[in-house]
């Protein structure tokens, strides 16, 4: 991509130099640093045995991944002993690619996968008939699946005050039932 000016953005690259080079020399914090630092879009240079670096420094900002490739790992070549092999190249290309769709945004709302699991969350219900005005306590709502009902954490207010009308036995509860 030109940058205002015609100029080419400029990739660094974050490598250790081993061949192959530990996962625990690598110091992956380095690439956000570097990106914050230098103002540059940010990759690795990977020369551990496995894509697991590469595929964690996506999740810290890496653009490009630069890695060694061989059809042989002991074709005797002087890099095949730590290079990838076609079935791990296609390995670390989807692995990549789901750290990256898997970073997304800040978000804080229920995801559309969730929302089919909302029985397996709690909620309160009605464990005895309540009559209308009478009042909730200990013994006549507890918090149980599925979670169909107002969540566990207004239990506290619902405690004390009076029914608005006749709930029977399992029915979940509702902000609906209180004054």
């Amino acid at each position: 991509a030109a940058r205002e000016g015609g100029c080419k953005e400029l990739v660094v690259l974050h490598c250790v130099s081993g061949y192959p080079a530990p996962a625990e020399d690598y110091n992956l914090a380095t690439i956000p640093d570097m990106a914050e630092r230098f103002d540059v879009i940010t990759g690795l240079s990977d020369h551990t045995i496995d894509n697991t670096t590469a595929v964690a420094s996506v999740v810290l900002g890496a653009n490009v991944i630069e890695k060694h490739v061989t059809l042989d790992r002991n074709g005797g070549g002087p890099d095949d002993s730590f290079s990838l092999e076609p079935a791990e190249l296609v390995a670390l290309c989807r692995d990549a690619k789901t750290a990256w769709k898997a970073l997304g945004a800040v978000n804080y709302e229920r995801k559309e996968s969730e929302k089919g699991n909302v029985k397996f969350r709690r909620s309160l219900y009605v464990v005895k008939d309540i009559k209308k005005g009478e009042t909730f306590t200990v013994e006549n709502i507890k918090s149980i699946r599925p979670g169909f009902g107002v969540a566990p954490k207004y239990y506290d207010q619902f405690i004390g005050k009076t029914a608005t009308c006749d709930i029977k036995f399992g029915e979940p509860l509702k902000f609906s039932h209180i004054k």
